[in-house]
């Protein structure tokens, strides 16, 4: 049953986005992995649409935010507003207070507004006036990053990047998806139409099921190896990446019926979660480059 529902979900996500089915895989095992993602490309690939389908389908709430460069902290987290029948200041809950938050062009405000996700990604809790709220259960981040050469863009400070589980790219539209769209096929009117693939309370039964997948101490060494190749090129990798490695390994695993993390698991996460954080502020593109040299350096163990 549990196969035919992830089927299910691969399906229905590939169906409405027009990318790699790779990378909508990647998606799944991130939120499956409780994690974030980020998404760098260009506009229109599709990359509001794979977050309002992650969502949909799975049953759970979304908001979007549009970052701009005018945008403040209290336009995500929310507002203290003075209530004058009880005369007293109540907390309007922002944005953020959804399960799947889409930050989109999070690279087009400034720091400070950035920083408004922080404490939001790594514990799912804000505090606003010296009071802290929790976020709905689950919580997971989807954040689009224009390209660094675009226009009135910011580089992610390295305390945000980190907050993320992964970066990855979606592919343009080809010439035959092209060729639908042009025809009338119109994604989000279909998505519209669809239910939610899961029941209430079985993708959490999910992610449960994957903290249960075992690392075995060989893979553990290898997750370790890989970063001291980094680390010995001279890269800032954090152990913090390897973590992530491990928890993304895990519901990659999962996902493929085993109860148990093999090497290949480890390369197939392994440029995803490395990309952003050895990139050193020039895009995913180029940390992927140097995540596969280091891929081909290590041996691979059994």
């Amino acid at each position: 049953m549990t196969q035919e529902l992830l089927s299910k979900l691969r399906g229905q996500l590939n169906s409405l986005v027009f990318s790699n089915s790779d990378e909508i895989d990647l998606v799944i095992a991130a939120f499956l992995a409780r994690g974030h993602v980020l998404i760098e490309d260009v506009p229109g690939v599709g990359k509001t649409l794979l977050a309002q389908a992650m969502a949909q389908l799975l049953g759970l709430n979304f908001s979007r935010i549009q970052f701009t460069s005018d945008l403040l902290p209290a336009d995500v987290l929310g507002n203290m507003i003075f209530n004058e029948q009880t005369q007293k200041f109540q907390f309007h809950r922002g944005p953020i207070f959804n399960q799947v938050v889409l930050a989109d062009e999070l690279n087009r405000t400034s720091p400070r507004t950035q920083s408004a996700f922080l404490q939001a990604m790594e514990e799912s809790e804000v505090t606003v006036d010296g009071q802290r709220y929790s976020l709905p259960a689950p919580f997971h981040v989807i954040a689009t990053q224009n390209p660094l050469s675009q226009m009135g863009t910011y580089s992610l400070p390295e305390s945000q990047v980190d907050r993320f589980l992964i970066a990855i790219e979606l592919r343009a539209v080809d010439r035959e998806d092209e060729i639908k769209l042009i025809q009338g096929k119109e994604p989000r009117k279909e998505l519209a139409k669809m239910p939610p693939v899961l029941p209430a309370g079985v993708f959490e039964e999910w992610q449960r099921l994957v903290d249960q997948v075992h690392v075995s101490r060989i893979v553990a060494e290898y997750v370790s190896a890989l970063l001291s190749a980094g680390r010995s090129e001279g890269l800032q990798i954090s152990a913090r990446a390897g973590m992530a490695i491990g928890r993304l390994a895990k519901a990659v695993a999962w996902m493929q019926g085993r109860d148990a993390v093999i090497t290949s698991d480890v390369q197939k996460v392994f440029t995803p979660v490395l990309s952003l954080r050895i990139s050193d502020g020039r895009g995913v593109q180029v940390g992927k480059k140097v995540a596969h040299e280091i891929l081909a350096k290590v041996q691979v163990v059994v």
